[in-house]
């Protein structure tokens, strides 16, 4: 443990500069003591580094010496490839090596590098998940994980929107997708290859039992599969529409000139293009099919009278 502090205490300095006794033990999560203890160890072994005293005082590195400690652990080479995602890194369980990872990387880097990279972490930052909505609650999410990454098969007890709603099933988990803040697990079963949302899982167990991806199995080609039958069973008819130019900007159609513009446009039911149709409230007119034009000029007609004086 104290071995890794005194790295990362040597990255810091070799990243930053100097820096006071007081601002490395808030970054080491120690006590200014125990700074004052590993900076005498790094010097007794051979490290050029010396304190200034001072109010502008502090602790550094001579000029021009850099450390080639920067080679990283398995944990955190996993965790570079989430930097874009600091808060998916700490999701998996990898927060805390992901800052490693990038302070080691940070120091792997020539001056002017480093530099350029500093300010891209200033200036741009990727928050995956929407406006809406409370973030789902991922309770298991480290374990799926860590059996992702072990080739584990795992138990999972999960809650699904048919009868029977909770089950019990053995899966093989291939890979973790985050799709618009949202995690699935994408798992090899009794009945195939399956998509399970994470916050639908109840319960897991990790197994000891090892497994081996079948061949010719790609995370990515799959998702992009199960997205596009997704879509398919998702749009099962369509609607024939006229649009306003505002309200074709708001269903995501190219307004055709200044007037009203006719569309067939993909819905997934009547009653779910019901609610999304009324949304657009007088920028749509709906003229197929009949009984979705009838449902909405029935709710118009309640909503009439129900606002009436």
């Amino acid at each position: 443990m104290r071995a890794s502090r005194l790295v990362t205490l040597l990255l810091l300095l070799q990243n930053r500069g100097r820096m006071t006794a007081r601002q490395l033990a808030e970054e080491l999560e120690v006590s200014v003591r125990t700074v004052y203890r590993d900076v005498e160890a790094l010097g007794a072994a051979g490290i050029p580094l010396y304190g200034d005293a001072g109010h502008a005082g502090g602790y550094r590195l001579l000029d021009g010496y850099r450390t080639r400690l920067t080679g990283l652990t398995a944990d955190e080479a996993q965790a570079a490839f989430l930097a874009a995602l600091p808060g998916t890194a700490a999701e998996l369980g990898l927060g805390e090596a992901l800052a490693t990872a990038q302070l080691k990387l940070r120091a792997a880097l020539p001056a002017e590098l480093r530099e350029h990279a500093g300010r891209i972490q200033e200036r741009f930052l990727l928050d995956a998940p929407g406006w809406y909505g409370d973030a789902d609650r991922t309770p298991h999410l480290a374990v799926i994980a860590g059996a992702v990454w072990a080739r584990r098969a795992v138990v999972l007890r999960y809650r699904r929107w048919r009868a029977p709603e909770e089950i019990e099933r053995r899966v093989e988990p291939y890979g973790l997708v985050l799709k618009a803040g949202r995690w699935y697990l994408v798992a090899g079963g009794p009945s195939g290859i399956r998509t399970y949302r994470v916050d639908q899982i109840l319960e897991v167990h990790a197994l000891e039992d090892e497994f081996a991806i079948p061949d010719g199995f790609g995370l990515a080609a799959y998702w992009s599969g199960y997205l596009a039958d997704f879509r398919a069973r998702l749009h099962t008819g369509d609607a024939l529409v006229r649009l306003t130019p505002q309200g074709a900007r708001r269903l995501g159609v190219t307004p055709v000139g200044v007037g009203w513009t006719e569309v067939r446009v993909p819905i997934e039911s009547v009653d779910h293009a019901h609610g999304e149709f009324l949304r657009l409230g007088t920028d749509i007119e709906v003229m197929a099919p009949a009984e979705l034009r009838d449902r909405i000029a029935e709710t118009v007609r309640n909503l009439a009278t129900r606002y009436e004086g």
